[in-house]
């Protein structure tokens, strides 16, 4: 078979492509040109085992921080009522470091004649307040007042025993504005506490004297306030109970 023809048309084809390199070249287009950009060359530290390029990593999400709790009480967050407060005060994490022992609620009827604040539960204490040798003394002292511990509202400052409470710390956790709503819902007609380092939780200094008298403002309201050295003082001083008999009778006076 003759292979001229083929030979001269695949001539012709060569001479053709090349007849319109040349014109494209002389026009001033030498290279080819595509709308998309195209990678030749992928770094090393991309490349697949095949020499394509990995898919691209997912960023990391971006995780929002949990708000950081809170280090005090908010005022404008206590309970409004009493009921609310007391179940408030068994679980807030913010009125004690914790301890050993459980809470201990407080005992009484809103309204009630007098209301008694210590600074924290006996040792002893387990199911109810003041269940040792303090409990005891404050029996005593309320036969003598003409009362009995079911006509009182019995509250502490601290929600479980603590035999070396940091009464600093508390005061910055806002555990006397907690105190000082309690009091204020609960609305006794009196108030006696006993402990140096409960006054000064609700704005007054500590007392010097074994017992004062003052007055408790909150929220508008005014209770007459008897203060004294807590329980367990009273205990090793029996000079100081004799103060506060005297400060009841002139407390107490018609």
């Amino acid at each position: 078979m003759d292979q001229a023809p083929n030979r001269q048309f695949l001539d012709d084809i060569k001479s053709d492509i090349t007849a319109a390199l040349d014109w494209w070249r002389e026009a001033g287009v030498d290279c080819d040109f595509l709308d998309e950009p195209r990678e030749w060359i992928v770094p090393e530290e991309e490349q697949a085992e095949d020499g394509s390029r990995r898919p691209p990593r997912r960023r990391p999400q971006v995780v929002d921080e949990a708000p950081a709790a809170p280090t005090s009480i908010d005022p404008k967050l206590l309970p409004a009522d009493l009921d609310a407060f007391r179940a408030w005060w068994m679980t807030e994490t913010l009125l004690d470091d914790g301890g050993p022992t459980g809470r201990l609620m407080p005992e009484g009827e809103a309204g009630a004649e007098l209301m008694i604040v210590v600074e924290t539960p006996e040792g002893e204490d387990r199911e109810r307040l003041l269940t040792g040798p303090q409990g005891r003394l404050l029996d005593a002292m309320l036969k003598a007042f003409g009362m009995r511990r079911e006509d009182v509202y019995l509250a502490s400052a601290l929600p479980r025993p603590d035999p070396v409470p940091d009464w600093r710390a508390a005061a910055s956790r806002g555990v006397g504005d907690a105190l000082a709503r309690h009091i204020a819902l609960a609305a006794p007609k009196r108030l006696i506490v006993l402990g140096g380092n409960v006054l000064p939780l609700i704005g007054h200094e500590s007392p010097q004297r074994a017992a004062v008298l003052r007055q408790f403002h909150h929220e508008g309201m005014t209770i007459p306030l008897l203060a004294g050295w807590g329980l367990a003082a009273l205990l090793q001083n029996p000079r100081a109970k004799a103060s506060i008999w005297r400060a009841w009778l002139e407390w107490t006076a018609p």
